[in-house]
């Protein structure tokens, strides 16, 4: 197991980040910080601005399960669906064991795994790739463009991910978005946003028909570089689905605690 320090720093970096994340979206959003449970949810189509995540240190099996059952409740109450985020290092031994068969019981069930990554990367050398030219994102087209990366990647309708960017002031100027264009077309993106003293890496896609040619590690890097040059952070933090992990060692983060994602049972 990696320092609990680390696992902790993975869970507080998307309590902080989102909230900034789901407030754009929504002024109005659901955010609380209830005893073990962080909501941060926007309703919106886009799934991943609907997040609900346990924030206890140590949680035993007993308590995993009553904070199971209020994060069902809460999810339930919802008209748009979306994740659980769990942190499985911040369970014991126990709690991890039985995460799997305590969130049947609840109602909920096993979207996909991820990984959290930290690391004191920043300054990084001006990134480039032969293929791509960048561009920071700060108009609604180049939002929508983005948005249509992450949908593509994640498998969302278009619709849902344009309601979770297009329109956003934050977008185009708090938070650090750049495309990745070849010949002209967006083919990758990533971004990044200060929270709480790091840099967050966020929402990183590339089309798949463009997959495998190092166009998401390119992106990231050029985000990752603007954002520590306009912030004079050194130390980064992102959330990597298992699909993405491989790609970020390779800039200099290491990975912390194991995520488990979960949504409600149909």
């Amino acid at each position: 197991m990696q320092d609990l320090a680390d696992s902790i720093e993975s869970m507080e970096q998307l309590v902080v980040g989102w909230r900034a994340m789901v407030l754009d979206r929504d002024p109005a959003a659901d955010v609380r910080d209830l005893p073990g449970i962080a909501v941060r949810w926007a309703d919106s189509r886009f799934a991943f601005w609907n997040c609900v995540t346990l924030t206890d240190v140590g949680a035993d099996p007993a308590l995993v399960r009553q904070r199971l059952g209020h994060v069902a409740e809460i999810m339930r109450a919802k008209e748009r669906p979306g994740f659980l985020w769990v942190f499985e290092d911040l369970l014991t031994a126990e709690a991890r064991s039985a995460l799997g068969e305590a969130a049947g019981q609840a109602g909920l069930v096993h979207a996909f795994p991820g990984i959290g990554m930290a690391g004191d990367l920043l300054p990084l050398a001006a990134p480039a790739h032969p293929d791509l030219t960048f561009v920071r994102v700060s108009t609604d087209e180049h939002l929508r463009a983005y948005a249509d990366l992450n949908s593509q990647a994640y498998g969302f309708p278009l619709e849902d991910g344009r309601d979770g960017l297009v329109g956003s002031a934050l977008w185009k100027d708090g938070v650090h978005a750049y495309l990745g264009l070849r010949d002209g077309v967006p083919v990758t993106c990533a971004a990044t946003v200060e929270a709480a003293g790091r840099l967050f890496v966020v929402l990183v896609a590339t089309d798949p028909a463009w997959e495998r040619r190092g166009y998401g590690e390119a992106v990231t890097r050029k985000a990752l570089y603007e954002g520590g040059r306009a912030t004079g952070l050194t130390r980064a933090t992102l959330h990597a689905t298992a699909a993405g992990a491989p790609v970020y060692p390779r800039i200099g983060f290491e990975p912390n605690s194991p995520m488990a994602f979960y949504a409600l049972k149909d």
